[in-house]
């Protein structure tokens, strides 16, 4: 394999979390980096995580991920991870004060969106500051979604 087709395989790891965007409003949004294990980051790279269900908290002045599940390495041996641990993300001590602030007010949580590897290889959590959405918010982006469908369709037919 030549360089070229290895950066193209390192960028194909996209692990999103589609219920986010149903579920919630997102006011602004950080990449910040995971603290991993040597398994981890490669059940990662073979696209065996999940970020259904998860959310980020602030604790001492560190942000951790909860309920972020990576599928044990299966190559792994006794030193393999545990597949529900929390994991500390990398942000810059503002971006943290500024997200526990945020994350203190009601209605108001930090979700992680979308997990990913970078250029040069390191695993990516884009996590967003969101407003969680009422009922009524979900069923119109549902009706927005289905207009948007139809008119693809109405497109194709002509």
């Amino acid at each position: 394999m030549g360089k070229d087709t290895l950066a193209k395989n390192k960028n194909k790891v996209q692990i999103k979390n589609k219920k986010a965007s149903f579920e919630y409003f997102f006011v602004d949004t950080f990449t910040a980096g995971i603290v991993l294990t040597g398994t981890e980051i490669k059940s990662i790279r073979l696209g065996k995580a999940s970020l259904v269900d998860s959310f980020c908290y602030v604790h001492n002045g560190e942000i951790w991920v909860k309920g972020m599940n990576i599928s044990p390495y299966f190559y792994g041996s006794f030193a393999n991870h545990d597949a529900k641990r929390d994991r500390k993300l990398l942000l810059t001590k503002k971006e943290i004060r500024n997200l526990e602030e945020a994350g203190k007010q009601v209605g108001f949580t930090i979700v992680p969106t979308l997990m990913f590897i970078d250029d040069k290889g390191r695993a990516k959590l884009n996590i967003a500051l969101a407003r969680g959405k009422k009922e009524f918010d979900k069923r119109q982006t549902l009706k927005e979604k289905e207009d948007k469908r139809e008119m693809d369709r109405a497109m194709k037919r002509y």
